[in-house]
């Protein structure tokens, strides 16, 4: 393996969405469509229409860049998003650069702060004892709990 590729995220709302991921994180959008589900059908909860609205979003360039696509059903589908540690991807994680300046302009956006920033050591990252790293949880809108993660020099 070299690297993940994309994490899909169910939405209800795919403006909303965009505003959160495009707007307020700095996701850009390569890609807006409506898919086809074809033979997958039988892994969507409710495939009615045969179709779902998918936008594919990158925070970098390159063959081994990891993306985000954000797809929503035509028609409701229950559910809510999980707490952490519940069975399923609980959160998902983005390194920055500027974490305090970005928490700054979530909290300032009505973003909820489930974690304010906080000093955590490097080993739980695979490196070596000593360093911090400063993290910071929070939700977007359908409730998905979005981690930002920045190295402290």
């Amino acid at each position: 393996m070299k690297a993940v590729s994309h994490i899909a995220i169910g939405v209800r709302d795919m403006d909303r969405s965009l505003h959160f991921y495009r707007d307020l994180l700095g996701l850009k959008v390569c890609l807006d469509t409506m898919e086809n589900i074809g033979g997958l059908k039988t892994l969507f909860v409710n495939p009615v229409k045969g179709k779902r609205r998918a936008v594919y979003l990158r925070f970098e360039d390159g063959p081994h860049s990891s993306f985000i696509v954000l797809s929503q059903n035509p028609v409701e589908v229950p559910g809510d998003a999980i707490k952490i540690d519940q069975v399923g991807i609980h959160h998902f994680a983005f390194w920055v650069d500027d974490l305090r300046e970005r928490v700054e302009q979530l909290k300032a956006a009505g973003v909820p702060i489930l974690v304010p920033p906080i000093e955590s050591d490097t080993i739980a990252y695979g490196e070596p004892p000593g360093k911090k790293v400063l993290t910071c949880l929070f939700q977007d809108p359908d409730g998905i709990i979005v981690q930002f993660d920045q190295r402290m020099p």
